[in-house]
C-alpha cells in the first residue's frame, strides 16, 4: 500500500542499517561497526552541539543570540540546579550535567522535527530518545557513575545511606531491603520515564497524521464522503497543537532527567548531613 509508513505509527522507531561497516570480533562476541539510523541521529546530535559551542565560546563584547542561548542552557544547570539542591560544593559536577542537558535536549528536539517528518510521510526519521537502549544507557552511566563516586569520596560508611536513621537497629535492617531496592530501580525510573514520554508523543502524532491522509482522501470521493474532510481538518489541528506540547515535552524531560541526577549527586556530596 502507498505510503504505509506515513500510516503505520510504529515504522518511525525501526533501527536499520544505513552503512555496513566492519565486523569485530571480541571474547567471541561479534561487535557490529555499521551505522545505522540510529547511530546517524546520535552522530548529528554531537555535531550540532559541537558546531553550536564552538561558534558561541568565541568571546565577544556584546554577546548575540547564540552566546545568550548557551548562557542561558548553563545557568539552568547552575542556578537551578546544582546550585540550589547541591550547593557551591557540587559545581565540579556541572560539566558532566550540563553535557547530559544538552545531550538529551538536542536528541529530544531533532526526534520532534524527525516526528513531523515521519507525519509528512518521510521514512528516514528516527528519535534516539525514544529507544529504551538509549534511555537506559544514560541512565545506567549516570546512576553508577553518582553510585561509585559515594564509595570515593565515602568509603564504606556509604552504606549508611541504605539504613534509615532513628529506626533503631533492627528496624534500620529490616528497612534496609527495602531501601536498597528503591534505590536501584532509580535508572529503571530514569529511563523508562524519558523513553516513555517521547515514544507516547511521536505515536499519537503519527496516528493523527494517519487520520489527515485517510481522512482527506476519502473527502476527495465526494457526496456523503466530502464531510470527512471535517475530522482531517481537526486531526491537522491535533497535529499543531501536539508538535507545541511535544516541543515542551522534550525541554521538560531533558530538565527532569537532570534534575534526578542531580538529587541522586546531592546524595553523595552532602552525604552524612542528616545521616
Amino acid at each position: 500500500m502507498a505510503g504505509q509508513p506515513a500510516i503505520d505509527p510504529m515504522h518511525q522507531f525501526a533501527v536499520h542499517k544505513i552503512w555496513q561497516g566492519p565486523v569485530f570480533h571480541v571474547g567471541g562476541l561479534p561487535v557490529d561497526m555499521s551505522i545505522t539510523n540510529s547511530v546517524a541521529s546520535m552522530i548529528a546530535g554531537a555535531v550540532i552541539l559541537v558546531v553550536f559551542f564552538a561558534l558561541t565560546a568565541r568571546r565577544e563584547i556584546v554577546p548575540n543570540r547564540g552566546q545568550a542561548l548557551a548562557e542561558s542552557l548553563y545557568n539552568i544547570v547552575d542556578k537551578v540546579l546544582v546550585t540550589p539542591i547541591i550547593g557551591h560544593q557540587g559545581r565540579p559536577y556541572i560539566p558532566y550535567l550540563f553535557t547530559l542537558f544538552t545531550v538529551i535536549l538536542v536528541l529530544n528536539l531533532m526526534g520532534v522535527l524527525l516526528a513531523i517528518g515521519n507525519v509528512a510521510g518521510l521514512s528516514m526519521t528516527f528519535t534516539v530518545t525514544s529507544q529504551l537502549a538509549i534511555t537506559a544507557t544514560l541512565a545506567v552511566l549516570t546512576f553508577f557513575s553518582v553510585f561509585f563516586l559515594g564509595f570515593i569520596k565515602h568509603g564504606p560508611k556509604f552504606l549508611g545511606l541504605f539504613f534509615p536513621s532513628g529506626m533503631g537497629v533492627i528496624g534500620a535492617i529490616l528497612m534496609a531491603p527495602i531501601e536498597m531496592i528503591s534505590y536501584f530501580v532509580r535508572p529503571i525510573t530514569l529511563a523508562m520515564r524519558l523513553f516513555g514520554n517521547m515514544l507516547g508523543g511521536h505515536v499519537v502524532m503519527a496516528l493523527f497524521g494517519s487520520f489527515v491522509v485517510a481522512l482527506g482522501l476519502l473527502a476527495l470521493q465526494g457526496g456523503m464522503a466530502s464531510l470527512a474532510l471535517v475530522p482531517s481538518v481537526l486531526s491537522f489541528a491535533m497535529i499543531v497543537a501536539l508538535t507545541g506540547l511535544e516541543l515542551v515535552v522534550a525541554v521538560l524531560q531533558a530538565f527532569v532527567f537532570v534534575a534526578l541526577a542531580t538529587v541522586y549527586l546531592n546524595e553523595v556530596v552532602n552525604f552524612g548531613h542528616g545521616h
